[in-house]
């Protein structure tokens, strides 16, 4: 009986084929194999991030700011080629402003959010001249503290758990009881206290969500994000020097997936932002994005070291697997998993002819790297792409797990 298929997601735009192969950056994929000298590897396309942000920019009003998040991708030559374009650098933990300051990106542009941050992160932040995104009246104690054995005026702001969220987003970051952010009703009573306490006030930072496709939802959220900053705003008894509106805009990687529309999100943006309120009419308005700026300018190449068949169903076995792209085998928050888009790299514009399953190379049935994908007949020594690749691949994978270690980056 025959397998029947399962569909792969959307091959973002920009990629195309050369010489019957996968061209990124103007090259091969096999020659930017060679170039790295090993597979699994990770390309990065300096030009599709490049015209991502020229795309997105002429989208966004012009008052509107844009921020990175490197945790999506904190490879160092990606970290330079994001420092440039963006406005500033939104970071997760102690080790990514570790980062930062190696890649030789000023402190001063960078905000620091996520709970949990221990003392030696405090201390390092308020030195560094870091905003801190405080995530609770117990973490605005201990900076205070920190600050003032350090003999620095902080700056910090607040992150706002909202009392909304955003809808259909992929991970839901706002909205009832969450480990991220101060409760709305309780932020204006934590302004107060920061601006009497003599600290550099920088605002709010409200986040509701990531991955969301649908531009009505996030239109949802802005409008209900720049409401209750007023509101906050207005019971503290303070303009805002700034608003971070979190960011939430996805892309597509899964099979009926369809591009986000920026026009209308931006177009919404720029009727809020004509008629704002005194509490934000000065304040720097920001969104922070990560996925949406770098992930489909990514691909990960891993090589076919078997084939085999079982029960009927054929294996294309790799060198690589979900201690790379963890996210792409379906076990980053994925319920049901889906196929991310994959294609065999060095048969590109060949002709689908089979149905086969891509597996990694570890010794756990949750490595599938493609189920049942329909893909041209693939041998051992080929090469397999995995795109969408540019965000939460190496950064969020476990690749120490079995000791196989981390793939290949390389920025072209």
């Amino acid at each position: 009986m025959a397998i029947k298929p399962k569909p792969v997601g959307p091959i973002p735009e920009g990629y195309g084929a050369r010489e019957g192969e996968l061209e990124i950056g103007c090259e091969t994929a096999s020659r930017l194999i060679d170039r790295a000298g090993r597979t699994p590897v990770f390309l990065y396309s300096r030009a599709l991030m490049e015209q991502r942000m020229a795309h997105l920019r002429g989208a966004m009003p012009e008052r509107l700011k844009i921020n990175y998040a490197i945790k999506a991708n904190s490879f160092e030559p990606v970290l330079q080629v994001m420092a440039k374009l963006a406005d500033g650098l939104d970071i997760a933990s102690g080790g990514e402003l570790d980062l930062v300051r190696a890649a030789g990106i000023d402190p001063e542009r960078v905000s620091f959010a996520g709970p949990g941050k221990r003392d030696v992160e405090l201390e390092a932040a308020i030195g560094a001249g870091v905003t801190l995104n405080l995530e609770s009246e117990g973490e605005a104690t201990r900076a205070l503290a920190t600050a003032e054995r350090l003999g620095r005026a902080p700056r910090l702001a607040v992150r706002v758990n909202p009392d909304f969220e955003l809808k259909g987003s992929g991970m839901k970051m706002g909205g009832g009881a969450k480990p991220f952010g101060v409760d709305a009703e309780r932020v204006p009573a934590l302004v107060r206290d920061i601006l009497s306490a003599g600290c550099e006030f920088r605002g709010l930072h409200i986040f509701t969500g990531s991955q969301a496709l649908d531009a009505e939802a996030l239109v949802e959220a802005q409008a209900n994000t720049l409401a209750l900053a007023h509101r906050i705003a207005s019971e503290a008894k303070t303009a805002l020097p700034k608003l971070n509106m979190g960011g939430g805009f996805g892309i597509p990687y899964f099979p009926g997936d369809t591009p986000l529309d920026i026009g209308r999100v931006g177009e919404a943006l720029a009727q809020r932002f004509g008629d704002l309120p005194d509490t934000l009419a000065h304040a720097e308005l920001f969104i922070e994005l990560g996925r949406y700026l770098v992930g489909e300018a990514g691909v990960y190449l891993t090589r076919i070291v078997d084939r085999k068949v079982s029960h009927g169903e054929t294996y294309l076995v790799t060198d690589g697997g979900l201690h790379h792209q963890l996210a792409a085998s379906g076990n980053f928050g994925q319920v049901v998993r889906r196929n991310y888009p994959v294609a065999i790299a060095n048969r590109f514009d060949a002709e689908a002819t089979e149905v086969a399953n891509v597996v990694g190379c570890l010794c756990t049935p949750l490595d599938r790297l493609a189920d049942r994908a329909h893909l041209p007949r693939a041998e051992v020594g080929d090469i397999v792409a995995v795109f969408c690749a540019g965000a939460y691949g190496a950064s969020a994978s476990p690749s120490a797990f079995l000791g196989q270690g981390p793939a290949a980056e390389m920025l072209v």
